[in-house]
């Protein structure tokens, strides 16, 4: 019999942690954190209840770990808004990644909402802690921009909340969207309407039209 390696058991502990984060996110943003149930993400993900006690303990620390995942994925984007950077360039590419998390990761972006609408109980310190040292760091990226003349005065801090703003809209109300726009779904062709919309708008506000 073929001895299972350390590195192949880390790899089926990534995959099925991966499969249970995925399937919670779905569950969470449609039954909200009272209404999801450990049996219902253990369904969506095919795999059995007991691994997800196995992996994360209870549903609690399933969900801070959700949040985590999608804070975490919405933050790497961001990494390209450094002193040295284009600034056009670094800000375009931050919008479309928010956009395309928004069209692809719907959920996650829910999740998070209802997280904040709810007071954010959960995160609260990791949104006054990691989450206010990283926009700082970035408006202060911004302003430097600002005071070389690279780009438009326009407050570094306002800035990331407006691009959060305007792009989770097409996650977190996609229903009043699709019923303006006469749809079921939003296309594909909707998405990349409204990404250049987005991206088309802050920049010419940013003076980089």
């Amino acid at each position: 019999m073929e001895k299972i390696t350390d590195s192949h058991k880390g790899l089926i502990r990534q995959t099925n942690e991966a499969l249970i984060l995925s399937a919670a996110e779905r569950v969470f943003a449609r039954a909200g954190f009272g209404g999801a149930t450990m049996a219902a993400i253990a369904e969506t993900s095919g795999l059995p209840k007991a691994n997800l006690h196995y992996y994360f303990g209870s549903k609690e620390v399933l969900y801070r770990a959700v949040l985590s995942r999608i804070l975490n994925d919405w933050l790497v984007p961001t990494h390209g808004i450094t002193a040295h950077a284009n600034p056009r360039a670094a800000l375009e590419q931050y919008i479309r990644a928010k956009m395309a998390l928004s069209a692809e990761r719907p959920d996650g972006s829910k999740v998070f909402a209802n997280e904040l609408l709810h007071g954010a109980p959960v995160i609260k310190g990791l949104l006054a802690t990691d989450l206010r040292k990283l926009l700082l760091e970035k408006a202060a990226v911004v302003q430097a921009w600002i005071d070389a003349g690279q780009m438009a005065a326009v407050d570094p801090v306002h800035l990331f909340f407006t691009i959060w703003a305007a792009t989770q809209t097409y996650a977190d109300f996609d229903e009043q969207i699709k019923a303006v726009l006469g749809r079921t779904e939003l296309t594909a062709k909707d998405h990349a309407r409204a990404t250049e919309h987005v991206v088309a708008l802050i920049l010419r506000g940013c003076g980089l039209g």
